[in-house]
């Protein structure tokens, strides 16, 4: 299962499995793009969509009770679905923002997590790969409930794996850095010309990048689990401390 598998990671990561001959549930809040790429990648009976709102606690539930019999066993979720909004100083944010946010990066990812996690424990094997951020550790001005929801992915993805100790079940927490997908234009709100600055002369990481390392997590031994990894653009590095001389 690749949650927001409409763009970006996720639709990256949908290509890749399917070329491989893994059946999939790809899921988004845009039904248009999911049928397109279920056509694309074989139709119904390799590709199973869903559409609904992750943020949306009785849509999600109800998502995963309506699977068909024939996906209802997930070996793999890939919690991919999330979102930065807004660039200003906590002061001036969008309230509403801030929810959103929560209600998908935080809420979202755990209530998918929970989820799938009985039936991994019952058959002792499955994998969850959440997308965080290099922002859950690296915060930055504006960046405020977007990075705390980042922070949370890492250490909910660290206790996952503590309570799943003794299992067969995997948890990774992949945290990017900067990478040239749709993540701007949600950010700034269809701004295409306040987009395009984040890439502005320089290389960033890739959405094929993120899915080629997801590939091979899955791939990597059941006797391995790599729980953080932290990728960044060979042209992007962590800076000094911030000083103010008022």
């Amino acid at each position: 299962m690749i949650t927001g598998a409409t763009a970006g990671f996720g639709e990256a990561c949908a290509r890749l499995f399917a070329k491989a001959g893994w059946r999939l549930i790809i899921t988004g809040r845009r039904l248009e793009r999911l049928q397109n790429l279920q056509a694309e990648l074989g139709g119904s009976k390799q590709t199973c969509i869903s559409c609904f709102d992750i943020s949306d606690r009785q849509a999600t539930e109800q998502a995963f009770a309506e699977l068909p019999v024939e996906f209802k066993q997930i070996d793999v979720l890939v919690n991919n679905a999330g979102l930065a909004l807004g660039l200003e100083p906590a002061y001036a944010t969008d309230p509403e923002d801030w929810e959103r946010m929560v209600d998908t990066n935080i809420k979202g990812l755990m209530r998918c997590s929970r989820l799938v996690l009985p039936g991994m424990q019952s058959r002792d094997s499955g994998y969850i790969i959440n997308i965080g951020s290099v922002a859950g550790n690296w915060p930055y001005p504006g960046g405020n409930v977007y990075c705390a929801s980042k922070a949370f992915v890492r250490q909910f993805s660290l206790a996952l794996r503590a309570d799943l100790l003794g299992t067969q079940i995997r948890v990774t927490n992949i945290e990017p850095g900067n990478a040239e997908t749709e993540f701007s234009m949600v950010r700034f709100k269809a701004d295409e010309q306040r987009a395009d600055k984040v890439y502005e002369n320089t290389v960033a990481l890739t959405a094929q990048d993120i899915a080629d390392t997801i590939w091979w997590l899955v791939n990597t031994p059941v006797h391995m689990n790599v729980t953080t990894m932290e990728i960044m653009p060979t042209q992007q590095a962590t800076g000094p401390l911030a000083i103010f001389r008022g």
